[in-house]
């Protein structure tokens, strides 16, 4: 008996020969993965620069322009220390300001992730009388207290990002930029607790005088 391209012995069985279908599918299948692998050229080199890579559209061969001295990235760091910025302190001296520009807007993130992160425990005023603490759980400091208004913001910072005492670490869970924002907020908090009425504007006391019963 002829045997055919795969053909062999199994056990006294013959294994039935490869028909023509079958090699012409294979053969077709293997002329479409060359086709396809020669697209790869036009798609992969692009016309576009690598990194570092020379050229001849500017004067000095490079194929990107350098930043302009003094440029940051939006939204990054004002302050020139890096270290300052993303650990509220330098060595061991804490940050006596808010390194970054302390606006409106930031204002709004902090109330925002204060909100969201600390009135469960420091409730909606930070005088330390959240939702855990009415239920039972132990009272943190109030941001009002005359030690913790002595407190410089690089302190808040370090605390939500090491934790303190029974409060743990939020650094996995709020990044460095809101961190600024939430000691901004509560620095903003502390302050509205001792201003007296006098001390406001004519426009704010109007507005207060509004909101009483």
């Amino acid at each position: 008996m002829r045997r055919g391209l795969l053909d062999h012995e199994d056990g006294g069985r013959g294994v039935r020969p490869l028909g023509r279908s079958s090699a012409r599918l294979s053969l077709g299948a293997a002329v479409l993965l060359l086709a396809a692998a020669g697209c790869r050229n036009e798609m992969y080199d692009q016309p576009r620069y690598e990194a570092y890579e020379a050229s001849e559209f500017f004067d000095n061969g490079a194929s990107s322009r350098t930043f302009v001295e003094g440029t940051v990235p939006r939204g990054a760091i004002v302050e020139k220390s890096k270290e300052l910025y993303a650990t509220g302190k330098i060595g061991d001296k804490l940050a006596e300001q808010v390194p970054i520009p302390v606006d409106r807007a930031l204002l709004i993130r902090g109330q925002e992730r204060f909100r969201i992160y600390c009135t469960p425990c420091h409730g909606e005023l930070g005088d330390g009388k959240g939702m855990v603490v009415e239920r039972g759980f132990k009272p943190p400091p109030s941001y009002h207290s005359e030690e913790t208004r002595k407190k410089p913001p690089g302190h808040y910072f370090d605390v939500i990002t090491r934790g303190f005492g029974t409060m743990y670490s939020y650094a996995a869970r709020v990044e460095v930029h809101d961190r600024w924002a939430i000691v901004a907020y509560i620095q903003a908090l502390q302050l509205s607790q001792r201003v007296r009425a006098d001390e406001l504007s004519a426009a704010d006391r109007a507005k207060l005088e509004g909101g009483r019963p």
